[in-house]
């Protein structure tokens, strides 16, 4: 083994003060801990899918070695003066000094310093030049050089040494100073080699993309967990504390150090699937149910697969494809190697509905397997979900010793912020997902997270084109890491089917020719299930249906302003039943609630409610019309599309604006979809179409929110009833299908629209997209990131990016009395917890950004909303809750202006604005 000279224990890795005591952390002992948790991270907590991915040219020890490798040189470019010589941050002058004493009497000739000329050599571009000047090829040497989060354009080692010499060794041609770095770069990386258990660096394999990224991902979560003092903020749970500047590396033990940080920190339990013997014993063990017919057939022939890749299940609604989905992610982790579940949903408000099912999974899992898996719910209201924020955090797991301790869900707080996606487990908004293709800092970590798990993604007829390009490009990626994924939805195009499947494909092979028979293209059975498996695709349509699941629902095209479809609604339920009503746009949604009579039970469910009414609105959604609900003897509900998503709801009568087929059958979905007694009146299912003033005229509001080539089909193929599940994949394929246009009168202006919007959406969608993961451009990390999208560090500017959305902003409302700030329910801000504060958070509609002054429209509505807050910016400035945060202030009748806008919230309403 070779020895460091005490040159080299005399380098600093972390500095900082604490209570005024100087600290410090020896940079050979930031090295050995990252490698230590690397190896560790390899061996124990990645899954056996994403070790295969890492080793696919190597064997398991030398892809333990190599990470090992990869931890301990990752801030090799600290050891330079360019480094060394650094000022702490904040400036501490006194440590400062104390740090540059030591070098000095370690040997070290002291040099006048410039720090603006050491920018030029970032520790990580200084440890890949002095790597690849060891002789370190450049699939690794970019990993080094990337570890911050966003990789160099290009190799800049021979720049650092050619134009920063004296960066690197300490002066440009001082011999005798040159030697003193280099000979302590010699010995760290000898110490290196050796403990790594190289001999030679022409050992080092070279890497391709995929590898690289993953190795990217592990080792800037290695990097992170090795710099983490303690576990939280109360700093009562040590990982890797600094130690006083008076000891040193010797006084370290390096092994008791790290396993007594990672016993601290893996408290969570890893999930190993077993394999799944008997369907029917399966259902009834994870669901209490007895599966149906189909759910038991497709599940069967899932189990069939050799190495599953993607799985496209299209199944009409109620059909309970959640639960296959499930079952089916059980079936997947077991024969690939993953040891986690993200489920992917269209909007915050089906993550919620869905987080309660997947965490009833989940704990069963626990219970069945004595384990503590950990979980995270992923939207931007996560922390105003009840049942998500009542999980026991990990690190209160053992606080009751005598307690049953086994068998829990549980929150690991260390997963926050960019590491919330390396939790285990997750539900969260599609956009989580849809980030992994979009370029953007510290994306290695995003691509990690998903390589450990098995993906479904609900409701997948529900994005649009813009979304599809950053989808496609997704099961790209997903594909070259061998993820199953299985992808749910009632309705789907065929074109849209192949695409994904030629996606994962192409991600995981480099090419895109599918085994199959030889008319899978155009395959229009229903209900559908597609098994890629390897390179061969096996689709099946023939399933045994109960007569509960068919169904013929009746189609009446009703054409009535809002009053008229109220009067209409409330004819119908004359002696009793629910109705539902969904609309395209909220204001449509907020006019037809103002004409419910008071005597009527209403219920009005779109996005622009505060976060708290919402959740209270959910729930009262699914205590009145959900699974198993007592349901009231007469109710309208109203919605936008939020109503037809992934919701457990029943309505006994529809009435439904105009919508794309897939989006119209989806909403159908919730009518009749539970085998329960109805009115007599209502014991036919009956949809009223509504917002079509005349063949080819569906009115602005439903023409702005929906292609009209898509509704013009729509209206033209859908007949006065619905066959179910029949008729449904012949429409969506006619709708969708151009070979249809020739039957369609005076469709070619709609057409050249809808094709230009799709050029434009696509273009724009894909300026800023990484690459394809088997593009041959791209050897290594050198420019993978160039550029980068910023600006994305919070959900709202997320969403932005893969949605084809405008950027608006989010407030929160607060009411303003005499010069106090009260909730709208009339608490005072003073007597009230910060997050409750924080939970009066709404967004504003595009149309009050839009009709700001100024050419920022954001900026200038800060500016505006900022004038009146200047006393709660500077109270709330060090509130995790709190800073940040921009307050519309309301009057005592909850009306603001803004804009040349009138708002006012109710809680029965929600955001209503008018132009002044």
């Amino acid at each position: 083994m070779v020895e460091l000279t005490s040159a080299a224990k005399a380098l600093w890795g972390k500095k900082t003060v604490h209570n005024d005591q100087e600290l410090w952390l020896p940079l050979v002992a930031h090295l050995v801990d990252t490698k230590n948790v690397m190896q560790w991270l390899y061996e124990e907590w990645i899954g056996e899918g994403t070790k295969a991915i890492v080793r696919q040219n190597m064997t398991d020890e030398d892809a333990k070695k190599l990470v090992g490798f990869l931890g301990f040189f990752h801030d090799f470019g600290k050891a330079t003066p360019a480094f060394q010589y650094k000022q702490s941050f904040p400036r501490h002058k006194d440590l400062d000094a104390d740090i540059v004493e030591n070098l000095t009497r370690a040997g070290f000739s002291l040099i006048r310093t410039d720090n603006r000329f050491f920018q030029r050599s970032p520790h990580p571009i200084a440890g890949e030049a002095l790597l690849e000047f060891f002789g370190l090829n450049q699939s690794l040497g970019s990993i080094i050089g990337g570890h911050h989060g966003i990789p160099p354009q290009k190799d800049l080692s021979e720049i650092q040494f050619e134009s920063y010499t004296s960066n690197i060794w300490g002066k440009d041609r001082d011999l005798k100073i040159q030697n003193e770095w280099k000979n302590v770069q010699k010995n760290i990386f000898q110490f290196g080699m050796s403990l790594c258990e190289y001999h030679d660096v022409k050992e080092m394999p070279d890497v391709n993309l995929n590898q690289a990224v993953i190795l990217e991902g592990m080792l800037i979560m290695s990097d992170w967990l090795a710099s983490s003092e303690y576990l939280n903020d109360s700093a009562n749970i040590p990982l890797f504390p600094l130690i006083s500047l008076d000891d040193d590396f010797d006084n370290l033990n390096m092994k008791d150090r790290y396993q007594k940080a990672i016993n601290n920190w893996d408290l969570s339990d890893q999930w190993f699937p077993e394999e799944i013997m008997s369907v029917d014993k399966q259902y009834r063990l994870r669901f209490e149910f007895k599966p149906r017919p189909l759910q038991k057939e497709m599940s069967e022939l899932i189990s069939n697969a050799h190495d599953p890749g993607l799985i496209i299940i299209e199944a009409p609604t109620g059909i309970g494809k959640t639960e296959l989905a499930l079952t089916a992610a059980e079936q997947l982790a077991f024969k690939q190697g993953k040891t986690g579940l993200y489920m992917g949903l269209p909007t915050q408000a089906t993550t919620n509905a869905m987080f309660t099912r997947v965490e009833k999974w989940l704990k069963n899992i626990a219970k069945e397997q004595q384990i503590n898996p950990d979980i995270k719910l992923l939207q931007g209201k996560a922390s105003f979900n009840k049942e998500y924020t009542s999980l026991q955090s990990t690190e209160h797991i053992y606080d009751n010793y005598y307690d049953d301790q086994e068998g829990n869900v549980v929150v690991n707080s260390w997963f926050s912020g960019k590491k919330s996606i390396l939790s285990h487990f997750a539900v969260g908004t599609i956009d989580n997902l849809l980030l992994t293709a979009l370029k953007q800092k510290h994306l290695f970590l995003r691509h990690l997270g998903f390589s450990n798990k098995v993906v479904i993604i609900d409701e997948l007829h529900a994005y649009d084109s813009y979304m599809n390009s950053y989808l496609v490009k997704t099961i790209k990626w997903l594909g070259a890491y061998h993820v199953p994924v299985i992808a749910l939805s009632a309705t789907l195009p065929k074109v849209r089917r192949n695409d994904l499947l030629k996606a994962y494909l192409e991600g995981k092979y480099g090419c895109t020719k599918i085994e199959a028979y030889h008319d899978w293209k155009n395959n229009e059975g229903y209900p559908l299930i597609s098994i890629l498996d390897g390179n061969k695709l096996e689709q099946s349509n023939k399933f045994s249906t109960s007569n509960d699941e068919k169904r013929n629902i009746n189609i009446i095209r009703f054409k009535g302003n809002e009053e008229e479809i109220i009067n209409k609604a409330l004819l119908e339920i004359e002696n009793g039943g629910v109705a539902g009503i969904i609309v395209n746009t909220v204001k449509r949604a907020q006019d037809l609630a103002r004409l419910v009579p008071e005597d009527t039970e209403a219920l009005l469910l779109h996005s622009s409610f505060l976060s708290s009414d919402r959740e209270n609105l959910e729930q009262e959604l699914q205590k009145n019309v959900g699974k198993g609900a007592k349901r009231p003897k007469k109710m309208i509900v109203i919605g936008t599309q939020v109503l037809e998503q992934s919701l457990d709801i029943d309505f006994d009568v529809l009435f439904t604006d105009i919508a794309p087929i897939d989006l119209l059958i989806q909403r159908i979905g919730r009518l009749h979809r539970h085998n329960i007694s109805r009115p007599p009146k209502l014991s036919t299912p009956t949809a009223y179409i509504t917002g079509i003033n005349s063949y080819g005229d569906y009115g602005k509001g439903n023409e702005y929110i929906y292609e009209k080539y898509l509704l013009m089909k729509t209206d033209h193929f859908l007949n006065g009833q619905l066959k179910v599940p029949e008729d449904v994949s012949h429409l969506v394929q006619d709708v969708y299908s151009t070979d249809t246009d020739s039957k369609i009168k005076d469709i070619s202006e709609a057409k050249g629209k809808f094709n230009n919007h799709l050029l434009k959406s696509k273009q724009k969608a894909e300026i800023f997209q990484i690459c394809d993961p088997k593009s041959p451009a791209q050897k290594n990390l050198f420019g993978w990131l160039n550029d980068i999208k910023t600006n994305v560090e919070n959900d709202i500017h997320a969403s932005a990016c893969v949605r084809d959305i405008k950027e608006t902003l989010e407030v929160v409302l607060l009411k303003k009395i005499d010069e106090e700030y009260f909730l709208l329910n009339g608490e005072n801000i003073k007597e009230v917890t910060s997050e409750k504060i924080a939970g009066q958070a709404i967004r504003l509609p595009f149309a009050i950004i839009e009709n700001a002054s100024g050419h920022d429209k954001i900026d200038s509505t800060i500016r505006d909303l900022e004038r009146g807050m200047q006393q709660l910016h500077t109270k709330w400035k060090n509130n995790i809750w709190l800073r940040g945060v921009l307050v519309l202030e309301l009057d005592e009748q909850n009306t603001a202006n803004l804009n040349g806008f009138l708002l006012k919230y109710s809680s029965k309403l929600g955001l209503i604005y008018e132009k002044e």
